[in-house]
């Protein structure tokens, strides 16, 4: 049974991790480590956990035989520090995306892992969920020909207050919901973009968007002339969808990409259709039930440090060209793997769960 304890306990940790960790049946929750002690005490309360550390405990939990392993849920801002802390600490770590906020603190977090020995995973729940592993065979398969075309969308109206409006923290959609249709632009090609073009909007008198941008269009190449593009933004209708277009047909996933979803895939080929609907499944139990395995087992995760570096640094490169206007073109990057179908998991949803 690998023992966590979850660093920051906003409404990602409330909403999806901890109703999660009792679904897999090879983890558990050991401690909360919070800036909010009443409020993680009834949480720990509700989630049955033992202990509740503040900020200033965190190094001393880390230096125990208590936990064997931490999810950071805290700002983007924030992810480098606690992560390299842990991962020296000899304790694995599951860190939510972004990796970081620039590539020297995404790089150094990598070689801290790779120093220490212990596993650093990417929270990339979509990679050990059946919707997206049925999309990727489709792909390789050769169910709709060679891709040519990838096009997504990932928007939502987000509240104000939220932290993720924030310049500081590297809020904002692209780092927040983009990095999903660039993850999976990726995946589908098997190929690292080598240039990149954006154009970004930021409405007058949304009190919302004061720091950042409301909505970014972006396309993308990869190598072999393939396209791709996507929009994301914190100011539309709820939208989440993937189109990819093959030489010989094309494929749509929608919806795509959030965790309360029920994906449903259709391919168009051959003057065909056929639409696979895919059971809801609780996208966190089964991202912490794969790392738990890899722990357990002493096998790497996929979605490592270097997964999350490589969509940083097309990130990065898409900042760039939203602000300047230019193509901006990226160094060669190989492609590591992917998702394989060894690490499917499919939990059902759980109902327990308490925001506060």
């Amino acid at each position: 049974m690998i023992r966590y304890a979850v660093v920051g306990a906003g409404w990602i940790s409330q909403e999806a991790f901890m109703p999660a960790v009792a679904l897999t049946g090879n983890s558990r929750m050991q401690a909360i480590v919070s800036g909010s002690p009443d409020a993680a005490r009834k949480l720990a309360a509700f989630h049955d956990v033992p202990e509740v550390v503040g900020y200033d405990g965190y190094d001393a939990l880390l230096a125990s035989d208590r936990i064997d392993a931490v999810y950071i849920a805290l700002p983007n801002d924030l992810h480098a520090d606690y992560t390299i802390r842990a991962l020296k600490a000899g304790k694995h770590v599951m860190v939510e995306k972004p990796l970081a906020t620039t590539l020297a603190d995404g790089s150094a977090m990598v070689a801290a892992a790779q120093d220490s020995g212990c596993f650093l995973m990417t929270a990339y729940r979509l990679h050990n969920e059946p919707g997206t592993h049925a999309m990727i065979e489709a792909v390789r398969s050769g169910k709709i020909g060679e891709p040519v075309y990838f096009g997504a969308t990932f928007g939502f109206q987000t509240q104000l207050g939220n932290h993720r409006l924030k310049a500081d923290h590297w809020g904002g959609a692209l780092p927040d919901v983009g990095v999903y249709c660039l993850n999976a632009a990726r995946h589908v090609f098997a190929a690292e973009p080598v240039a990149v073009q954006a154009m970004a909007s930021r409405p007058s008198g949304d009190p919302r968007f004061t720091q950042i941008d409301a909505s970014l269009a972006v396309t993308l190449k990869f190598p072999g002339e393939r396209l791709a593009q996507f929009f994301c933004s914190f100011g539309s209708g709820t939208s989440e969808s993937i189109r990819i277009i093959g030489s010989t047909g094309e494929l749509i996933l929608d919806p795509a990409f959030k965790f309360d979803s029920s994906p449903k895939m259709t391919i168009r080929s051959d003057g065909k259709e056929d639409t696979t609907p895919f059971d809801q499944v609780d996208h966190f139990a089964g991202q912490i039930a794969y790392f738990s395995d890899c722990i357990a087992a002493k096998s790497p995760p996929e979605a490592d440090g270097e997964e999350g570096l490589a969509d940083m640094r097309a990130l990065l490169a898409i900042d760039e060209a939203a602000r300047t206007g230019e193509t901006v073109r990226l160094d060669p990057w190989t492609f590591k793997a992917g998702i394989q179908p060894q690490m499917l998991r499919a939990f059902e949803p759980t109902t327990k769960r308490l925001l506060l």
